[in-house]
């Protein structure tokens, strides 16, 4: 028998105030009325939690070839086939992903998803493993499961890939890690595991640093400090250090342009007091609810308060930052299984109802509306993700038609990086040159090369464009024929001609972060 667990059978036996119970060497991970965390972890519920995976994984499949690549899909294809240890926008595993399944199955739209769909199933498995860890049976480990895969959030990110499609799950496998190693302190590994999933995370997205500087002040003042003096904690901590410095030489190479992507980012989202709802909207109507049940058992729990501590240091670091309110779902894995145990430990006291499936099949429905599931004439205006998804065959033909009727060498030029990764997809087949941009990271893909005295220059305004051309005249205005509004609809396609200053020069005058510049 390990001897920081109790003998068999203690796990039933009653103490502490308020109707709590405690064991001797080992507290409760989730207090409650009712009996104890068990001893021993319970068996995992593997047939109902790869199910519900499984039942996830296939409505993401059938959806993901709807509409078509959304603009930032092309946008990391087009940054995978400029491989760079960075970008500036973002590290370079989700580029890297996009463009070698576009490599292996060239065109193809579902391929280029096939891994974030793989990734949101994974989560589901992830969520009812941290429930294991906590001492869900079976039932509550398909609770905490089945709360991930009705989230619109992960609804929305699972049909495309994003980098919100990889970053939470290796999250909830972190967090999965420590409370492995809080509940059950026989190995130090899942420590060493923390690290290497935290290296792998600043490859997708420079997120989870903010995770570790909020728990780390968290642990001194609330514990366990012991975590903080494991050796394995460290290395994992080395190899996630290690594994950030070819991004992190490549922004300071650059100017550090991430940076300027926070302020962008800051600019373009401030949600103020509805940080919290639409938070809560993103996990969805069950997993509201056991966000908010598993948040309130973690701040009561002595072994666990500290990431329950975590979570709304976490928070209030994004509302002070004005990040995005989906920036918080890592840690919804961690509250779905924890709410999910204390809806056992209540069910167990008779203190909860019986049935709480009515609320997932309404949650299941309300995520339907964050997959492309209506006809195009019928997506709402403003809905940036269809927007973003529909027209670029068209868009492509009509730049290519425009640059047809000029004379050979003309460049073409977008402002808007999405429009640029569109072109650049779609314009081989239609005869389109390398196309360039001063838009986010395809600025830093190049310039036309000097010498080039015409272009179509998509978007912008004649204004901006007269300071640096001789002469600017519109030539089109981009309209998708669509019976929705596409992203890109109303945009002036100009001819640009005789360049006033060189094209380094006139590309630093050009350059944005933002989306629209």
């Amino acid at each position: 028998m390990r001897p920081d667990l109790p003998p068999r059978g203690a796990a039933n036996r009653p103490g502490g105030a308020r109707g709590r119970l405690s064991l001797p060497g080992m507290t409760s991970a989730i207090t409650e009325a009712g009996p104890e965390a068990p001893a021993r972890r319970p068996p995992f519920a593997a047939r109902p939690v790869a199910l519900i995976a499984a039942a996830m994984a296939v409505v993401l499949l059938a959806t993901s070839g709807r509409y078509g690549y959304f603009a930032d899909e092309l946008y990391f294809i087009a940054a995978g086939r400029e491989l760079s240890w960075g970008y500036a926008d973002q590290p370079p595993l989700v580029p890297l992903l996009a463009a070698g399944m576009d490599l292996l199955v060239p065109g193809s739209l579902v391929a280029v998803r096939v891994p974030a769909v793989l990734s949101i199933a994974a989560g589901a498995v992830l969520t009812a493993a941290v429930a294991r860890e906590l001492g869900a049976d079976r039932r509550a480990q398909a609770i905490a499961a089945g709360a991930w895969a009705v989230a619109g959030n992960f609804a929305g990110m699972g049909h495309m890939l994003a980098t919100a499609s990889i970053d939470p799950v290796l999250w909830t496998g972190v967090l999965w890690a420590l409370v492995r190693w809080v509940r059950w302190r026989g190995s130090d590994l899942p420590l060493l595991w923390a690290g290497v999933l935290t290296a792998v995370a600043v490859q997708v997205k420079f997120l989870i640093p903010v995770l570790w500087l909020v728990l780390v002040p968290v642990v001194l003042v609330l514990g366990p400090r012991e975590l903080l003096r494991r050796p394995l904690l460290w290395v994992g901590a080395a190899v996630a250090v290690l594994s950030a410095v070819p991004s992190l030489w490549w922004q300071s190479r650059h100017g550090w342009p991430q940076l300027e992507m926070r302020e962008v980012v800051a600019a373009e989202n401030w949600w103020g007091p509805a940080y919290v709802p639409v938070a809560l909207l993103c996990a969805g109507i069950a997993g509201a609810g056991l966000l908010c049940l598993g948040t309130w058992a973690l701040l009561r729990s002595p072994e666990l308060r500290f990431l329950g501590w975590t979570f709304l240091g976490v928070t209030a670091a994004f509302v002070v930052g004005n990040g995005r309110p989906y920036y918080v779902a890592g840690f919804f894995g961690l509250l779905f299984a924890a709410g999910a145990v204390q809806l056992q430990r209540r069910r167990e006291a008779g203190a909860a109802p019986r049935r709480c499936w009515p609320w997932f099949g309404v949650s299941a429905v309300v995520a339907l509306a964050w997959l492309p599931v209506l006809p195009v004439s019928a997506i709402p205006p403003g809905d940036v993700i269809s927007g973003g998804s529909i027209g670029w065959p068209q868009l492509t033909g009509l730049v290519a038609e425009q640059h047809r009727r000029q004379p050979p060498g003309a460049a073409v030029i977008t402002h808007d990086y999405w429009d640029a990764a569109a072109l650049r997809h779609y314009g081989p087949a239609a005869g389109l040159p390398r196309i360039y941009s001063p838009g986010r990271g395809f600025w830093y893909f190049g310039h036309p090369p000097e010498g080039t005295d015409r272009a179509l220059y998509l978007g912008s305004d004649g204004t901006r464009l007269r300071r640096l051309f001789g002469d600017v005249r519109p030539l089109a205005v981009a309209d998708a024929g669509l019976p929705a509004e596409a992203h890109f609809d109303g945009e002036v396609l100009w001819l640009v001609q005789h360049p006033r200053v060189p094209w380094p020069v006139a590309w630093r005058e050009l350059r944005h972060m933002d989306l629209d510049g």
